[in-house]
């Protein structure tokens, strides 16, 4: 293998690592699954816990001390290795504390008071770091063995509600419903009891759940110490523990929730991310999907248990199917990054896989590495991006400069000035090759099999990493690598293609609309077909530098501008694609994106009375109260802790959590999530409670007792302005009159067309 393939890959050749589990102590298991023959191994292994100082002022020597002098001119340079690294830190920590004068007690501390001074990774890192070992190798993502489980309970406090069922799909296909019967202290202890029995015997390498991580396991976690339950669902008996978040070691843990929040990122199409809104929307929920609303769902199983059987067995095989769409690139990211793989599943790809990528590959060369710097204050120059037209336009065509960032990088051999290795231009470089071989792969793949599905999970990983290479580089302060006057340069260079770019489009011809990294949307004239599209595109890509790929990346019949990255696009299919926080945005409530989504289908195919009537029939459902509760609420995610909040009360009462206050909730953190509305005496109603991830699903409750005026307020000043770039101000003002102040001097709605305004 070439240095550039160890960068990236690893150099240890080990096949069918499906988890690894290392301590302080010089000891690592490893499980591996052979590709070949199904079975599973468990080796013992041992390695030299080992640390990265910048100076050796708080090392007290010992025999079984290692250090190793880094070249190079990076700050990191002596590579501290032991046969115990409990000991070396312990006394790091004791001697440093002794020098600063404050009690330290783990790594982190020290470099909170003096950064740059110490990289301490993980054990498991450490070892996949020092040994070049990486997960999955040879093995298929279908060769893993999944399983899914999904906890049923009475509530959502572990403290004083219960588990009542378990669903579980095994790697085999085949399900089964645990339940308790009759619902009790030593019912539930019991079923707690069989399902850690069943996940022992079917002995997964994976165990994954939709919002796995902020339910299932701190719910079960909190009723097994309630309960007094072991939970050894480990390997070799290990009891899962929580440690930032929860480790059963020897499994790798997979929250489906990560996956989705990625893919949304990506792709801004998702219209929730609660298991049941993904399903339908990736089109993988059963036809005979049961759905049964959340505070039902135990009611219904004292009367109706089969449904609820049927219910949690939909849940789980769903989950999986969401797995095997969107999980592909985290698992693909595990064959390369030294990382265990359920942390690869909920990283972001700058500083969770190039920094890993980066420090292997300096470890490997011998090099120092920097230390983290706060930059010079240079300004972060922005990237390019033009509005050219807003409005209604039809025939579009979108041009994309594929990975313009990473592209430029490339071309012209930008990369930061203080890796002295050139290892980020490098593994970019062997990434963009390997992508490239992968999607040639994927397409001479038989459509829907094993083979085309691990060949696109690693291009899409891929490209994961190669569009996050200019990002790591920009994030001053944040990656080991940062260098502004770098990054700047590339977007200099991003405005000035982007610039020559347009001119030779507008010099065909055709109308520009939008331009910036994502690509150019521009309108072609009537009488063009495909191929003049097409030609038009090759043309332009003729005259960009070596390594800089302009695509034809699309057709539509009609798009909607609303302002930059803000637009709709119509498919010549039908289909709609909404782009952008004005049109979708996780805070918005569900009957306003509804509406938006319909009114915005009905400009771009010229049907302007469809506007109005749609518009008229949505005062109509919420003046008649025809709208859930849940269409009118709003998923906020909370900032202030119940102690916090309790002590800015008397200043300012905040709706959120007065709704939670009034619906008698006393318990919630940071971060969670909770569907509120508005209700006819203005005070906040609860629609979800609060979770990690509120609920896109089904509500608990439907009062409808929600402020009628105020929704139909928001409904025009929110959601029907956003339509407001397609008419003149008179014609929207026609479209959108209140119902009962009509004017007897409007344009008749036929007459009305959308425009197309062109930016000064």
């Amino acid at each position: 293998m070439s240095a550039t393939d160890e960068w990236v890959w690893g150099w240890d050749s080990t096949p069918g690592i499906v988890s690894v589990h290392a301590g302080l102590n010089g000891r690592a298991q490893v499980w591996r699954r052979d590709p070949a023959t199904d079975v599973l191994t468990l080796e013992e292994d041992r390695f030299r816990p080992w640390l990265l100082l910048a100076h050796l002022d708080d090392l007290r020597r010992a025999p079984s001390i290692v250090v190793q002098d880094l070249e190079g001119p990076g700050a990191l340079r002596h590579l501290v290795s032991t046969d115990d690294g409990r000991t070396l830190i312990d006394d790091l920590l004791r001697a440093a504390s002794e020098r600063l004068g404050t009690p330290l007690r783990k790594p982190s501390e020290l470099t909170g008071v003096e950064p740059g001074t110490m990289l301490a990774l993980s054990p498991d890192e450490q070892y996949l770091v020092q040994t070049g070992r990486t997960y999955f190798k040879d093995l298929s993502f279908d060769q893993i063995h999944r399983l899914q489980f999904d906890l049923e309970t009475t509530g959502f406090s572990p403290e004083r509600d219960k588990i009542f069922m378990v669903s579980i799909r095994y790697h085999t296909g085949e399900t089964e419903v645990i339940d308790v019967g009759t619902l009790s202290d030593a019912t539930e202890s019991d079923l707690i009891r069989r399902l850690v029995a069943r996940i022992q015997e079917a002995d997964p390498d994976v165990i994954e759940n939709h919002n796995l991580q902020g339910f299932d396991l701190p719910f079960l976690y909190g009723r097994a110490q309630v309960l007094g339950v072991p939970l050894p669902l480990g390997r070799a008996g290990r009891e899962l523990h929580k440690r930032g978040r929860f480790v059963a070691p020897g499994r790798e843990l997979i929250d489906t929730l990560d996956a989705v929040w990625r893919y949304d990122f990506a792709t801004r199409e998702l219209p929730g991310h609660g298991l049941k809104a993904v399903a339908r929307h990736l089109g993988v929920a059963p036809a005979d999907r049961e759905y049964i609303p959340g505070a039902e769902i135990y009611k219904t199983y004292c009367v109706d248990p089969d449904r609820v059987r049927r219910y949690a067995t939909h849940d789980v095989e769903e989950v999986a199917a969401i797995s095997r769409l969107l999980s592909g690139a985290a698992y693909a990211l595990a064959r390369m990054a030294p990382r265990r793989y359920e942390r690869l599943a909920d990283a972001g790809p700058a500083t969770g896989v190039i920094d890993p990528l980066l420090v292997r590959a300096y470890m490997r060369a011998g090099q120092a590495l920097p230390a983290h710097e706060t930059g010079d204050d240079t300004p972060h120059s922005g990237a390019a991006l033009h509005l050219f037209a807003a409005g209604v336009a039809h025939r579009i065509v979108k041009a994309d400069v594929a990975s313009l960032y990473p592209s430029l990088m490339r071309a012209y051999r930008i990369g930061p000035s203080r890796d002295r290795l050139g290892a980020l231009l490098a593994i970019v470089d062997r990434l963009v090759e390997r992508r490239l071989d992968e999607k040639a792969r994927a397409r001479a793949a038989a459509p829907g099999s094993t083979e085309q599905h691990t060949h696109d999970a690693t291009s899409a990983a891929l490209k994961i990493v190669v569009n996050a290479a200019y990002g790591y580089m920009g994030a001053v302060g944040l990656t080991r690598f940062s260098d502004v006057r770098a990054a700047n340069e590339v977007t200099r260079r991003g405005r000035e293609l982007l610039d020559s770019m347009c001119r030779e489009f507008a010099a065909r011809g055709v109308t520009l609309i939008e331009a910036d990294t994502d690509g150019v949307y521009f309108s072609v004239p009537e009488t063009w077909s495909e191929a003049d599209e097409r030609r038009v595109v090759a043309e332009v890509a003729t005259l960009l530098p070596p390594l800089v790929q302009l695509e034809f990346a699309g057709r539509y019949a009609a798009m909607l501008s609303h302002e930059p990255k803000n637009y709709a696009l119509l498919g010549y299919d039908g289909s709609l694609l909404l782009k952008g926080v004005a049109f979708r945005s996780s805070r918005s409530e569900p009957f306003g994106e509804a509406f938006l989504r319909s009114a915005i289908k009905h400009v771009l195919e010229g049907d302007v009375p469809g506007v109005r009537e749609r518009y008229l029939r949505t005062v109509a459902l919420l003046r008649l109260r025809k709208l859930s509760t849940y269409d009118v609420s709003s998923k906020v995610r909370l900032t202030k802790s119940p102690a916090v909040y309790a002590q800015s009360r008397t200043q300012r009462r905040e709706l959120p959590y007065e709704a939670l206050l009034g619906a008698g909730e006393t318990h919630w953190r940071e971060g969670d999530r909770v569907r509120v509305y508005r209700k006819a005496n203005g005070e906040g109603g609860l629609a979800g409670r609060p979770t990690e991830a509120a609920s896109d699903d089904e509500p608990d409750t439907d009062p409808r007792d929600y402020d009628i005026e105020y929704y139909v307020r928001l409904l025009r000043t929110t959601f029907a302005e956003r339509l407001a770039r397609a008419f003149t101000g008179e014609d929207f003002a026609t479209v959108f009159a209140d119902p009962d102040q009509l004017s007897l001097f409007a344009a008749p709605l036929e007459s009305i067309r959308p425009v197309l305004m062109i930016m000064p």
